[in-house]
């Protein structure tokens, strides 16, 4: 039986980049026989220009009807100014919660061709992996109440609130030591229970659910120090778990131990493993339409699609083994371009992973 992936392109770099993640599908698909079809609809800033919202009920529909998404990005300052329910980001934020999409899954591994372009020292880097796991439909981002209002000063103030449930925990909590589990069996859970009830409760649920985990190593971070430990000692990590701000920024920190933003693939799951896939760097305006982007982080993220959603752990690895086969062979887009490699734009490099995934294919 076929699978349906939904694709949808999104702003910004993300046609572009889900181009080449496309491609890829269809060498899968010719090569290796990945039984899978592909419907395409709007979301993002397109959408609000061509219906006025940036999550079209046709595209929900077709998300819901799917077996997994792949995203490419959302946003830009063309749409910064409207009003902020119809902003790109918005779509983003209620397909997650319209699919119940609570797991994030952002991967930092450093592939050793790339130890050179990271932010910090090889010696530091060399053989990163680490798996945050990130809350993603509670948090302050879907906390009521919410909004702007005037105060009888004439001064206006702005408020935002930061909640979580005990089941909205466990949840996210259960996914991480299981994860953990699979990999190095070590759980750091991250949260700011020092000044927060919300982190305090937080910190309560996972404590108590380690006792169901025997087999993983539990440990606690403030945020402030989590993020300073990233930079200082980031092997020190296997697994992370937080809550959905704390997420946000600590992954981005991570993407710079990589080398580049644009490596990092992520998943948005479900609590049957039906997922959402899109690349952690964003609609990056600035390079849009230019064929410059680093589509490896999409094509990362259809590697985690293929493993968690459609059951394809074999081809999954194919694809991850064809990222790293292309990187050894100095195939550089600009984010990690060093001397001495071989720079090449969107297409090409595309292009050069599909060779990779035939080459094997014939072996």
């Amino acid at each position: 039986m076929s699978a349906k992936i939904a694709i949808l392109p999104g702003d910004g770099v993300g046609p572009e980049i889900v181009a080449e993640a496309v491609k890829v599908i269809g060498c899968l698909r010719e090569d290796y026989g990945l039984n899978v079809e592909l419907e395409e609809a709007q979301i993002g800033g397109v959408a609000v220009d061509a219906t006025g919202e940036p999550l079209p009920e046709a595209t929900l529909r077709l998300a819901r009807q799917a077996d997994a998404i792949l995203l490419g990005a959302v946003g830009g300052p063309k749409w910064d100014t409207i009003e902020r329910p119809r902003r790109p980001e918005q779509g983003l934020l209620a397909i997650r919660a319209a699919l119940g999409l609570f797991g994030n899954l952002r991967p930092a591994i450093l592939y050793a061709e790339l130890a050179g372009a990271s932010a910090l020292r090889p010696e530091i880097v060399a053989d990163l992996d680490i798996l945050i796991v990130r809350e993603l439909t509670g948090g302050i981002y879907f906390g009521e109440p919410r909004g702007v209002r005037t105060l009888e000063t004439g001064e206006r103030e702005a408020y935002n609130t930061l909640v979580y449930r005990e089941s909205e925990i466990a949840r996210i909590a259960r996914l991480a030591f299981a994860l953990a589990a699979k990999r190095g069996a070590r759980l750091c859970s991250v949260d700011k229970a020092n000044v927060l009830e919300s982190s305090g409760l937080w910190r309560e649920v996972v404590t108590r659910l380690a006792s169901e985990y025997p087999q993983v190593e539990i440990s606690h971070l403030y945020v402030d120090n989590a993020a300073m430990q990233l930079v200082r000692a980031p092997k020190q990590f296997d697994v992370i778990v937080t809550g959905n701000l704390f997420g946000d920024i600590l992954s981005d920190c991570a993407a710079m131990l990589t080398g580049s933003i644009g490596m990092l693939p992520s998943a948005s799951l479900d609590e049957r493993a039906k997922g959402l896939y899109e690349p952690v760097h964003g609609s990056a305006p600035d390079i849009a339409g230019r064929g410059v982007a680093n589509p490896l982080a999409t094509i990362l993220s259809l590697a985690m699609m293929l493993r968690y959603s459609l059951n394809q752990p074999q081809l999954a690895e194919r694809v991850e083994s064809a990222v790293g086969r292309v990187l050894a062979e100095g195939y550089r887009t600009a984010d990690i371009y060093t001397t001495g490699t071989r720079r090449v734009g969107t297409r090409e490099m595309g292009d050069a992973v599909t060779g990779a995934l035939r080459t094997g294919a014939s072996c």
